[in-house]
């Protein structure tokens, strides 16, 4: 039987990707599936521009609040929990709008990833633990970095699992986790794929990101923080370690002001979002559209005119 087709939304950070899928969505019949890594988090709304339901406007979505802050969440699990929602939303005779900025999140769902789940090494999984309690992360992000520059570009240091897992992963196949990330063929997609980016000139980006910043702090990004780790989440939690939780635990913790933590969340949010921009400019098959001197209905209808063109 044909595969049915699905459409995915990509895009830097704070260029309004969710505005758009829901003009999207509301058109086309569809319903959308979050591409984003720390959206999944129950109890994260303010640091992860989560839509409201009021913004929704109707059109349902998925995997949101779908883990508790303490769990951890991979590319690997997106795919399977994506999978099984497409067929859904295809059975129902709507069509899948995949949305999002978590580039590996995304490459797993339409092309094909082998996650080498198979490679583990339990023995050196609990050297790297102990090493961890002796010498501390950021010895260990270091020891990252000296075989693996890319991917511990990506990573912070507060993330030890997934740090500890790309030092396994090289430990028992010799090559660098980014090695064999970039190995992906996208030559072959695995569904029909109407692939789309939104884009804007950079420095109007960079000024959106500050704003967006601003308006989590006033919305409550710092109380939100605090509510978690006073239900016990740990700091060193995959969600605690992402963009705007960080920074604001380094103030919590008294390593910074909150002047300085706000200063950093823009900065890294800025970096976050060139590190989008290269991820998804590398793809050949993604269709760029920018937003540079439209209104948001010359964009929603571009973006309308490029799926029709592929989707009859």
């Amino acid at each position: 039987m044909t595969k049915k087709p699905i459409v995915v939304l990509v895009g830097p950070t704070a260029v309004g990707k969710t505005a758009a899928s829901i003009a999207l969505a509301q058109q086309l019949n569809g319903e959308i599936i979050s591409g984003d890594s720390m959206q999944i988090y129950r109890g994260l709304d303010i640091g992860t521009a989560k839509i409201t339901p009021e913004e929704m406007q109707g059109v349902t979505h998925h995997l949101l609040d779908i883990r508790d802050i303490e769990e951890s969440f991979s590319a690997a699990d997106f795919k399977v929990e994506a999978d099984k929602i497409i067929a859904d939303i295809h059975q129902r005779g709507k069509l899948p709008i995949i949305v999002g900025g978590t580039g590996f999140y995304i490459n797993s769902l339409i092309y094909e990833y082998h996650f080498g789940e198979a490679i583990t090494d339990e023995a050196y999984r609990t050297e790297l633990q102990a090493f961890v309690d002796i010498h501390g992360k950021e010895a260990l992000h270091q020891r990252l970095a000296e075989i693996d520059a890319a991917t511990a570009a990506r990573l912070h240091a507060n993330d030890v699992k997934r740090v500890m897992r790309a030092l396994e992963v090289y430990h028992v196949t010799g090559k660098p986790l980014s090695s064999m990330e970039n190995q992906v063929n996208k030559q072959v997609l695995r569904y029909p794929t109407v692939y789309l980016g939104l884009g804007m000139e950079r420095e109007r980006l960079y000024e959106r990101i500050n704003q967006r910043v601003d308006l989590m702090m006033e919305q409550g990004l710092l109380e939100e923080t605090k509510t978690a780790l006073a239900k016990g989440v740990s700091p060193q939690a995959q969600s605690m370690t992402s963009l705007g939780y960080r920074q604001i635990i380094q103030y919590l913790q008294g390593e910074v002001s909150l002047e300085k933590a706000i200063e950093l969340i823009k900065r890294d949010t800025r970096h976050f979002a060139k590190r989008q921009l290269t991820w998804f400019r590398h793809d050949p098959n993604l269709i760029w559209v920018m937003k540079d001197g439209k209104t948001e209905e010359e964009v929603e209808t571009e973006l309308l005119a490029k799926i029709k063109e592929i989707i009859h």
